[in-house]
């Protein structure tokens, strides 16, 4: 038998962290106080509309950032269960974005921040959690090429029963590209679990 109030509890708590973060509680004002300092006015709310910084004399074209088609959530459950329901342990959503692009050696050299939130589902969630996504610079076309791909992960202490948190990922680099085929290039990110394996152990020296 499912714990059918554990699951309104738990749809309950998701509603009011809602209404939280269009309050713009304390700790999200400190991570966007730090995206400010860190990219200024050059973020965005996740679900705005993608839109590319146009190239001025002393940056390059800087492309949009999107959330990557289901990849957006990241859900975790009780071992050998779904995430979903009572077995739901914890989700993390991604809430803003921001990038910056600078130009070196026919190279660009871009950062992208990413604010996102966990929240603890019905089934509890650990003291901390590993958090992983992905960047990945998309040319988009008939035929979307990948250009470049880097993964991040942050670790979010669990104090609350909804805890923000931020990562910028440095270092995304790629190739200038040529002509004007930047104008269809985007930063695509989203969350991946695959991410969280097992590191590949090193090569014994003979």
């Amino acid at each position: 038998m499912r714990d059918t109030n554990g699951i309104t509890a738990w749809r309950g708590l998701a509603m009011a962290v809602l209404i939280g973060m269009l309050a713009t509680p304390a700790s999200a004002q400190s991570i966007g106080d730090r995206f400010k300092s860190l990219f200024g006015g050059n973020s965005q709310p996740a679900d705005a509309p993608a839109t590319a910084t146009p190239a001025t004399p002393d940056e390059p074209d800087c492309p949009a950032v999107s959330i990557r088609p289901g990849a957006s959530t990241y859900a975790v459950g009780l071992p050998g269960k779904t995430a979903s329901g009572a077995d739901l342990r914890y989700q993390a959503t991604i809430t803003r974005t921001a990038r910056d692009c600078t130009l070196s050696g026919g190279q660009i050299i871009a950062r992208i921040g990413i604010q996102g939130r966990v929240i603890v589902g019905p089934a509890g969630a650990p003291a901390s959690v590993d958090v992983p996504l992905r960047v990945a610079v998309v040319h988009e076309g008939v035929n979307p090429k990948t250009i470049a791909t880097k993964v991040f992960r942050t670790n979010v202490v669990m104090s609350d029963t909804s805890v923000a948190f931020s990562l910028v990922g440095e270092d995304v680099v790629y190739p200038v590209p040529p002509g004007s085929t930047g104008d269809n290039y985007v930063f695509y990110i989203g969350f991946d679990p695959q991410a969280l394996g097992p590191e590949p152990r090193a090569k014994k020296k003979r």
